[in-house]
């Protein structure tokens, strides 16, 4: 990335200021805006996580709010309350009195005499959520969004139930606020109270696990904080970001299509990452593309180009080899003028046995079956790289042998597909619950295959997310499974190969029983959405982005070096399986404000044999912050297994000063399984 130290406006930092919300919490905030902004005001963009910004995301903040402050912006970070240095405490994602706070943080900001009195809200995954959110109620300051993999839909397409089946980052992700959560503010910014503001978070803050957990179909929990219930609430132009290794990246497709204001997608290689740092590469010149949106929509540019060229920017994705890590993922930037595309072509390619057919040629096939192994899904990677690789799916043959696969014959020529493919499936079960995923893979000549989409579906959600049923032993029913959007581009003599396996783990929860699926392939379909090599016909329909720009980052200095690690084992004495990851940060020292910071985070995901009641997820965190004589740290582990019946939670938090341990909770609860 190209730092730049040159700008238009000169820039002048607020490193804290507090904002008074209407019940007499304050939020900490930091603030760039143009030197001149108090002679002409400027519009204000604001960016509300929790995720500290005095620390964790300060390295991040300083190289994309100081190059739009120097664009003509007031760009505000604020810690949501009861995160990083604000009061109050986080008692759950996305409630109504955070959605209230941003409202009257926009409020605030549109009211200062150094803003133009017109906003806009960006961010990434949480930040991105709650700029959609936040949208629908429609702030009267509020001009545009800019959201990076986010969701419209909380339930089916974020971290806790993907298709009704329940994720395992439902568990991680509630592992990580956990310990985020239960961090004290800086006394350098709260002073005296910091001690008193920590043991209010960690008495407050709570156990999310436990309540995601009761919450397991589509219900008011889930809605509320979900635009696709009502897309039209939304009013102002928004920006969707996602990239493919997100697990974000299909709700890009949903708002181009939901939403009825002016709309911009772009899915690049990405992980869980803002496009000018995007990895896998290449990044892009995104904070530009930034700028001229927001000129566009809040300084009234509407010459600017901001809108020119298509509605969906992608990366079309050549083949690959199958690999845990990538720097780079060769392709090329396809564009299309309006999603949904009249040119993507929707094509239906029936069953045969273990065989994927050609369009109306189906043939006479026998049912097939299969009960998958608890070792299937051990190379599937995350639902969603959070940038540490090594976190994408590898070779997928292995997967393959606890699955029914169908293959095509050897393409005759290149094919390109852009988004979702869906399965038709006829099955029977002999459960009363079950679960089906499915991959698509990109076969090799020399037979590697590397997965291109998946998608699973918990199968007592025939009749909606809202509604399970038990499933009918031996009654056949018809499904459709949507895999996750793609754009993706086998060569001639590669195959696309349909993998179905009846459990996933540890991707999602398996079922409460080993299960039999058998499927009717004469009745079974796979629908492919082909994009015509002629599309690209249009030059002014490929996009062009310039190199990656920012701001000068934040110094830091790294004390301890951090560890990633990603291991599968088999223990073929007692026949348990595991997968462990570890995310060590190690110890950072933030250079500006004399801290050091220590990040660590351990994840197992274990079985034995065929025994579905072994399943088991277990997270440690460890998180600690030291300046002088001032050294804290938090421990978190949570544990999750299950029976048929129930969900069992267990977790731990300990937090100390020094040697000496200042609080110590735990938490042990049951919780009844509902068709999952």
């Amino acid at each position: 990335m190209r730092t730049v130290t040159s700008l238009p406006y000169e820039v002048e930092e607020t490193e804290h200021l507090w904002i008074p919300m209407s019940d007499g919490t304050r939020l900490a905030a930091r603030l760039w805006k143009p030197a001149a902004a108090e002679a002409e005001p400027v519009p204000g963009i604001v960016e509300a996580i929790p995720y500290r910004k005095r620390d964790l995301t300060a390295v991040r903040d300083s190289i994309h709010h100081p190059y739009m402050a120097g664009h003509g912006y007031a760009c505000l970070r604020v810690d949501l309350r009861g995160s990083g240095d604000s009061e109050g405490v986080l008692e759950d994602e996305y409630l109504e009195r955070e959605l209230i706070d941003i409202e009257e943080v926009l409020a605030w900001l549109a009211d200062q005499p150094w803003c133009s009195g017109r906003t806009g809200i960006m961010g990434i995954s949480w930040g991105g959520f709650n700029g959609l959110q936040v949208a629908a109620r429609r702030p009267e300051s509020l001009g545009a969004v800019v959201t990076v993999a986010s969701t419209d839909d909380r339930y089916a397409d974020d971290v806790h139930y993907m298709g009704g089946c329940l994720l395992t980052d439902n568990l991680s992700w509630a592992s990580t606020m956990f310990a985020y959560t239960s961090c004290p503010p800086d006394p350098a910014i709260v002073g005296e109270r910091w001690r008193e503001m920590w043991t209010e978070r960690i008495e407050g803050s709570g156990l999310w696990l436990q309540q995601w957990l009761r919450h397991q179909r589509r219900d008011d929990y889930w809605k509320h904080g979900s635009i696709c219930e009502n897309f039209d609430d939304v009013d102002v132009p928004v920006f969707a970001v996602s990239g493919w290794a997100d697990g974000y990246s299909n709700a890009v497709f949903r708002l181009l299509e939901g939403l009825n204001t002016p709309t911009r997608g772009l899915i690049g290689p990405w992980s869980h990452k803002y496009p000018h740092q995007g990895e896998p590469g290449p990044a892009i010149g995104w904070l530009q593309e930034v700028v001229a949106w927001w000129d566009h929509w809040l300084k009234d540019k509407k010459d600017n180009g901001a809108m020119d060229g298509p509605e969906l920017a992608i990366w079309m994705q050549d083949t690959v080899a199958p690999a845990t890590a990538y720097d780079e993922r060769p392709g090329r930037w396809v564009g299309e003028p309006s999603w949904p595309s009249p040119r993507i072509q929707h094509v239906r390619h029936p069953l045969g046995r273990h065989s994927i057919r050609p369009p109306e040629d189906p043939e006479d096939s026998p049912e097939v079956s299969i009960s998958s192994p608890l070792s299937v899904g051990q190379f599937g990677g995350k639902w969603c790289s959070y940038n540490a690789p090594p976190d994408l799916p590898y070779d997928q043959r292995e997967e393959d042998g606890g699955a029914m696969i169908f293959d095509t014959e050897p393409l005759d020529e290149r094919l390109e597909l852009l988004g979702a493919p869906v399965v038709e499936l006829t099955f029977s079960v002999d459960q009363p619950v079950a679960q089906v995923a499915v991959r698509l893979s990109d076969v090799a000549p020399d037979d590697a295959a590397t997965r291109v989409s998946y998608g699973v579906l918990n199968l007592n959600h025939y009749a909606g997310h809202d509604n399970p049923q038990p499933l009918e032993p031996g009654q056949k029913r018809t499904v459709r499974v949507q895999l996750n959007g793609m754009a993706q581009s086998f060569p001639a003599g590669h195959r696309l190969r349909l993998s179905v396996s009846t459990s996933y783990w540890p991707v999602v929860w398996p079922s409460p029983e080993p299960v039999r699926l058998t499927v009717d392939p004469n009745h079974s379909a796979l629908i492919l959405p082909v994009r015509p090599r002629s599309n690209d016909d249009d030059t002014s329909l490929i996009p062009r982005f310039g190199e990656p720009e920012g701001a000068p980052p934040l110094t830091t200095t790294q004390i301890r070096p951090g560890e990633q690690d990603w291991k599968v084992s088999r223990n073929l004495v007692d026949l348990s399986g595991a997968l462990e990851v570890v995310k060590d940060l190690g110890v950072t020292h933030f250079d500006a404000i004399d801290l050091d910071v220590t990040r660590r985070a351990y994840e197992k995901y274990s079985f034995t044999d065929r025994d579905f009641s072994s399943v088991r997820g277990e997270t440690e965190w460890t998180m600690g912050f030291a300046r002088g004589d001032w050294n804290v740290e938090v421990r978190t582990k949570t544990v999750l297994t299950s029976t048929a019946t129930d969900f069992h939670v267990y977790a731990e938090l300990d937090a100390y000063e020094g040697e000496h341990r200042v609080a110590s909770k735990t938490w042990d609860t049951t919780i009844p399984r509902d068709h999952l």
